[in-house]
């Protein structure tokens, strides 16, 4: 449907008609003899047939007027309703980008790779599967910061993830604070939608909240974590007689990460490499959509362009036509002065 956002600009129409009886007239002075009457008179028939033009003039500036009031009252197309997705969750992703995250244990494609580039990969790939949930990404070192909130774009959320880098947000990993940042950000969702995916490799060693205190704060919410601790046990390292087997996740706080998952209702997964981590946001992908009330929107689109650009071509027009007049006009009257 076609709708105008301000109509009343409209009563502004007749606006120059007020204004022609309002301005004062014009004296007209007394006419000057000339010696070559017969070019004056040409002048004068020239004139006259600028006259006779003047209804066209003057329909073209009302015109003008009414296409630039048109445009100003902001004309919109309405399309018919459109439905947001009616199903899904609030689902929050809380990723450790510490320190830690640069450890080189994660193997793709035979190539050694970083923790947090395999975690890109993974997490990545979740993200554009879920198209039935609004989701949102916490970025935590020893700082913890909303990334992106709670949207349907999965694409902007994919691409933030993307360009996270090691040490954004510190170089420890303050796992509390992300809890509690998760808190604040899904405590008014609906009740049964509230998630929250916590990823890290290590252990609380930053931020104002413990991780107890935080999941204290997640139960009274209402919000089930699920969280997944990353990294390989073992890695092969040189050393100065040969290499030696170390394991990289030895500062892992797992009974932490169990503990947050079962006071939430939630669960606990344990990633060692590429192909485990992928499993496990497979199998988070199983999580049943509940029903929601739908959301409904009307695509608006603007036409004011559409007034606004009768009105340039209009106003070119009458200054082509002026220009032209002006240009015969001169030509008579050197002509004139010639002869």
């Amino acid at each position: 449907m076609f709708e105008m956002q301000w109509p009343y600009l409209l009563l502004l129409a007749p606006l120059p008609l007020v204004m022609k009886f309002i301005a004062p007239k014009k004296r007209v002075e007394a006419a000057l003899r000339v010696p070559f009457y017969q070019h004056a008179s040409q002048l004068e028939q020239h004139n006259r047939l600028s006259i006779g033009r003047r209804p066209a003039k003057l329909f073209a500036l009302w015109a003008i007027w009414l296409s630039c009031l048109l445009a100003a009252t902001n004309p919109q197309w309405v399309g018919e309703p459109m439905s947001m997705p009616s199903s899904g969750r609030d689902l929050l992703m809380a990723v450790d980008i510490s320190g830690s995250m640069e450890q080189m244990d994660m193997a793709l494609n035979g190539h050694r790779i970083n923790r947090l580039m395999a975690v890109k990969k993974v997490i990545g790939d979740f993200v554009v599967r879920r198209n039935a949930d609004r989701l949102g990404l916490i970025l935590f070192g020893a700082q913890a910061y909303l990334q992106a909130p709670l949207t349907y774009d999965r694409q902007t959320v994919n691409e933030l993830l993307q360009e996270a880098q090691i040490g954004f947000a510190g170089r420890e990993t303050a796992i509390g604070d992300a809890i509690a940042l998760a808190v604040k950000r899904l405590r008014d969702r609906p009740n049964a939608s509230r998630v929250l995916i916590v990823l890290t490799d290590g252990a609380n060693t930053a931020g104002a909240l413990t991780p107890d205190k935080a999941t204290e704060l997640a139960q009274k919410a209402n919000i089930k974590i699920y969280t997944i601790a990353f990294g390989a046990e073992s890695m092969e390292v040189p050393g100065l007689f040969g290499s030696r087997t170390v394991n990289p996740s030895r500062d892992l706080d797992e009974p932490t990460m169990i503990a947050i998952a079962e006071k939430t209702g939630g669960k606990y997964f344990r990633a060692r490499n590429l192909e485990e981590l992928d499993q496990i946001h497979r199998e988070l992908d199983k999580l049943e959509p509940i029903e929601i009330e739908a959301e409904k929107f009307r695509p608006v689109q603007t036409l004011f362009y559409w007034p606004l650009g009768l009105a340039f071509l209009l106003s070119v027009a009458i200054a082509a036509l002026h220009w032209w007049q002006g240009r015969i006009t001169g030509q008579l009257t050197n002509n004139a002065e010639v002869k």
